[in-house]
């Protein structure tokens, strides 16, 4: 049990979590012209891109109908941002342990960090996302509301959610090959049924049942909830979501765990 907390609580290795962080970023834009600016650009990019195709080209409309094209637009943003942090983290799950084979084969390196080096490497464009969704909240509505103080707290389930699912996909990717394949598969299909591109209000009844078990449900609803409602998160809601990703995180670290003696077997 003692083993198993460091995974949750590694602070012995917060400065080779850092580097390895670090590494990971720098390596995505290394090549290149542009390099960091990348962070800031890709988002925005993406905005108008979704915006336009979502609002003028199908149409889509959400409650109230009368709303401008940036409201809409923070609308779908809330959804993008979340969904981009969940899929960048799992997304490159399965391959994780592949592409560090010397690694492996140090029997006393703690492989455990590296889902938190991934995690925490979406994580800083998850905060540049969330830096452009404030200020473009800012310039079009005028104000940010005092509930947006609530959104780390609402953004906290999916650590340990992202952290869990890296630990699972991490281990088996490396036994099963395939794995890589279905979670990009898995990932294209999600996207349209999270409710990215709708609120989960407009289902029927029977459908929202449904859709509330998916984890990123209740993070995207509570995420517009807080900022752009200005309405406090559901505490009821909120502590269900990190009781359940938490839940994912220790099934995903005892799975890494165990799975863990065989890799230098396989790799």
């Amino acid at each position: 049990m003692k083993k198993l907390t460091s995974y949750f609580f590694p602070l012995g290795h917060s400065d080779l979590i850092l580097q390895f962080a670090r590494r990971d970023i720098e390596a995505k834009y290394r090549q290149s012209w542009l390099g960091m600016a990348w962070l800031l650009l890709a988002p925005l990019l993406m905005l108008t891109i979704y915006t336009l195709v979502f609002r003028h080209i199908f149409q889509v409309r959400w409650a109230p109908p009368e709303e401008g094209n940036l409201a809409f637009a923070l609308r779908l943003y809330t959804g993008l941002l979340i969904f981009n942090f969940f899929a960048e983290c799992v997304n490159r799950a399965p391959s994780l342990m592949l592409e560090q084979p010397h690694l492996i084969k140090k029997v006393v390196f703690p492989l455990e960090i590296l889902p938190w080096a991934t995690v925490l490497s979406a994580c800083v464009q998850l905060l540049i996302g969330a830096a452009i969704l404030l200020v473009l909240h800012l310039i079009g509505l005028g104000n940010i509301p005092l509930s947006a103080l609530a959104l780390p707290l609402v953004w906290l389930p999916l650590l340990p959610l992202c952290l869990g699912l890296t630990w699972l996909l991490s281990a088996v990717g490396l036994f099963i090959r395939d794995i890589g394949q279905i979670v990009s598969l898995t990932m294209s299909a999600l996207v349209f049924i999270s409710p990215v591109f709708f609120p989960v209000e407009v289902l029927p009844a029977k459908v929202q049942e449904w859709m509330w078990l998916n984890p990123l449900a209740p993070i995207m609803t509570q995420t517009r909830t807080v900022l752009l409602q200005g309405q406090w998160p559901d505490w009821g809601q909120f502590g269900l979501s990190l009781a359940v990703c938490t839940l994912v995180a220790a099934v995903g670290a005892v799975v890494f765990k165990r799975l863990r003696e065989g890799f230098s077997d396989v790799i």
